[in-house]
């Protein structure tokens, strides 16, 4: 029954889940982190950037991030950082439109990319001699690696040990209809910036009127994200690549940390059955945390995240 008491407690400034949220998100800075970039051409003629920072290891945590995210949020340097100082190497990769600049195709990045991180995971493996490979991921990411993990295990190569990822919508039409006007709206227009720079290269395809009349996700996603990507319409995309329908079939030791006051987070991304029936699978559900937040002390370098990754992951319990 691997579900696990939390030890998380936010600082008593930070009271509410948005608080624990947006301060983090805004204010926190990781210095000392120091990326070589890498472009990857995919099987498709697109690319994916991916950000090294390696410290000669022949271990590796590869990064994914969340919902119109980059690997320059502070909750992905952050981990990089925790992890170098523990002797591993980190590739954090940027989703297709994620880096700086448009990719070349009609599609983009979606929550159930999982085809991209494999080929992310293998490059790595193809081009370096690491022996044990971990996978973190928050929030789109961590239903991209749960995706990964648990709808074909056993091509999931052996070098991968173990995953964690954290703030996850494992149901995205539950996590879709929760999330707020206020988040809703800052997410669109990102996504709004994003599509006009695909127009002008696919124009018959992407077409923008009355986008500004959109005020939730599902109707985001039934107009754009399904169409482009290969989907029916929304219900569709969410009925296939949520990844709570993928946690039974995890092979490997795999933590998931949802904080119970994530303002993005439905009742249904708290999979309690799941986790009573995978031993695989461990479910933590702090009362505090946000999403992707989980700070505890501003004064310190390290995060509840990271260093329950570095315990979950590495087995340090003097992570924190």
């Amino acid at each position: 029954m691997p579900i696990i008491p939390s030890e998380h407690k936010a600082p008593f400034y930070l009271f509410n889940g948005h608080l624990q949220t947006i301060v983090p998100s805004l204010f926190r800075q990781v210095a000392g982190v120091q990326y070589q970039r890498e472009r990857l051409v995919t099987l498709d003629e697109d690319f994916i950037d991916v950000d090294w920072s390696r410290v000669g290891s022949d271990s590796l945590i590869i990064l994914s991030h969340g919902l119109e995210g980059d690997t320059a949020r502070p909750y992905i340097t952050g981990m990089v950082k925790a992890f170098n100082t523990r002797g591993i190497d980190a590739m954090a990769w940027n989703y297709r439109s994620c880096s700086g600049e448009p990719n070349k195709l009609l599609r983009s990045y979606h929550l159930g990319a999982s085809d991209d991180l494999d080929f992310v995971l293998r490059h790595a493996l193809q081009h370096n001699s690491y022996s044990k490979v971990y996978l973190v991921g928050f929030s789109a990411g961590g239903n991209i690696t749960l995706k990964y993990l648990g709808e074909a295990p056993e091509q999931v190569p052996p070098q991968v040990k173990r995953t964690a990822v954290f703030s996850t919508p494992v149901d995205l039409k539950g996590s879709a209809q929760k999330i707020s006007k206020i988040y809703t709206r800052r997410f669109m227009k990102s996504l709004k910036l994003k599509l006009e720079q695909k127009q002008q290269v696919y124009a018959s395809e992407v077409d923008l009127t009355d986008y500004n009349v959109l005020w939730s996700f599902p109707e985001f996603d039934d107009k754009y994200t399904a169409p482009l990507h290969g989907f029916k319409d929304a219900e569709d995309y969410y009925a296939r690549v949520s990844s709570k329908q993928f946690i039974p079939n995890i092979q490997l030791p795999t933590l998931l940390v949802n904080a119970k006051n994530d303002p993005f987070l439905s009742e249904e991304c708290y999979p309690v059955q799941e986790a009573q029936e995978n031993t695989n699978f461990f479910l933590e559900m702090p009362e505090q945390g946000g999403h992707v937040g989980f700070a505890e002390d501003f004064r310190k370098d390290l995060y509840y995240s990271e260093a329950r990754a570095i315990n979950f992951l590495l087995g340090d319990k003097d992570a924190g």
